[in-house]
């Protein structure tokens, strides 16, 4: 259980610190008495679990405490914590005086959840068959991450800069992109393992 480790398993740990933040602050926003200090403070732990996400990756490279947990740890962190602000915000609506900047459409968690999911059984189905997986990360898949990211701060910030929709709208385009780029390089990897019967349509 090295440092960094630490650090990741507090940042699970402030997941449901902030979901519960959050939806509160909603049902305070339905009820006509918005309670700022959970907006503020859900606000502020969504940011601390962010910033933990850099400090545990610096301290494991400076004092070379990378592991398999860590391995294991960090990307359930990472993708717990947007996945959650995600779905969060698509459940509780956070704007006292217009609904469409305060609260996500119920396709955006759908789409996102889903291209993790077909990823996740994709890399499992490559496992099983080539006994290996090559993820590459595509240029695409990370800017869905920083647009989704920017969409939570949207809600949580109540930016009025564009509409909301404009840029869950992007972050929905990325991240489609994004998994038909995962699921063509996964039937590539099937084809290089001598599965021939793969076709990429």
């Amino acid at each position: 259980m090295t440092t960094a480790n630490k650090i990741t398993i507090v940042r699970i740990l402030m997941i449901p610190v902030f979901v519960t933040l959050a939806i509160y602050y909603g049902q305070s926003i339905q009820r006509g008495e918005a309670e700022e200090w959970q907006r503020f403070a859900a606000i502020a732990v969504f940011l601390l679990a962010a910033v933990s996400d850099g400090l545990d990756g610096y301290v494991a490279r400076r004092y070379n405490q990378r592991s398999s947990l860590g391995v294991i740890l960090d990307p359930i962190a990472d993708k717990g914590l947007l996945l959650s602000g995600i779905i969060t915000l698509s459940i509780s609506n956070w704007s006292k005086t217009d609904p469409e900047f305060g609260q996500f459409p119920a396709w955006f968690p759908v789409l996102v959840i889903t291209r993790d999911a077909v990823i996740v059984v994709g890399a499992v189905i490559l496992h099983l068959l080539n006994g290996k997986v090559h993820v590459k990360p595509s240029w695409t898949g990370k800017i869905a991450t920083v647009l989704q990211m920017a969409a939570i701060a949207w809600v949580m910030l109540q930016l009025r800069l564009v509409p909301l929709m404009w840029i869950v709208g992007a972050a929905g385009l990325f991240t489609l992109i994004s998994g038909i780029i995962y699921v063509m390089d996964g039937v590539r990897q099937l084809q290089a393992g001598g599965h021939a019967n793969a076709k990429v349509s």
